[in-house]
């Protein structure tokens, strides 16, 4: 799998957005993965890395 660019930043602001969920990545294979529902696939979306832990809100 091709390495992506990070980019590492603060603060974040995003417009025009239907919603967010907050969501924890689990192991796949060698990788990782993040759950999200299929009404989803095929739309352009946005992982936000923070750093504290929590927000287990599944």
């Amino acid at each position: 799998m091709k390495k992506l660019d990070f980019v590492n930043r603060t603060t974040l602001k995003v417009e025009n957005i239907e919603g967010f969920m907050v969501r924890k990545v689990t192991r796949f294979g060698t990788g990782a993965k993040v759950d999200c529902l299929k009404e989803y696939i095929g739309k352009m979306v946005y992982v936000v890395v923070c750093k504290e832990e929590g927000g287990d809100e599944e």
